[in-house]
């Protein structure tokens, strides 16, 4: 059984698709709405397909990737495509991702440390007075 999600047939509507020719009108009407759309500089479209399937019975019923498409259109103010991007399942492995990792260093003098330190003596003590036990 083939499950498929996204776009179909990704690959033939992207070739459609004419850098400086094709303007927003055209690209709904061949592919339809995007999965993804942010507006930077610029409006990008993004599209995505993919298909899976169920396995044979001797790997336990576990999924097979078939099928990964990204497509990402770069459009700009006047609605032009300027920028298009098409990646597959093999161009997926290629992408090189930064193993390097950002650590939080929190000592007890930091940003944070203070913050909470001033809110719990203001919740101990809302009016600025302590109060002595009778």
């Amino acid at each position: 059984m083939v499950q498929h999600h996204g776009v179909h047939n990704l690959e033939k509507k992207q070739e459609k698709l004419k850098i400086n020719q094709s303007n927003k009108n055209d690209i709904l009407m061949i592919i339809g709405p995007p999965s993804t759309k942010s507006t930077f500089d610029n409006d990008v479209y993004i599209y995505i397909e993919r298909k899976t399937s169920s396995s044979k019975l001797r790997k336990l019923g576990k999924k097979v990737l078939l099928v990964n498409n990204v497509l990402i259109l770069d459009i700009n103010q006047k609605g032009l495509l300027v920028k298009k991007e098409f990646y597959n399942k093999n161009d997926m492995n290629k992408i090189n991702f930064d193993d390097q990792e950002t650590s939080a260093d929190y000592s007890k003098k930091s940003f944070i440390y203070n913050f909470f330190s001033t809110l719990r003596q203001r919740i101990d003590d809302p009016r600025g007075i302590k109060r002595t036990k009778n």
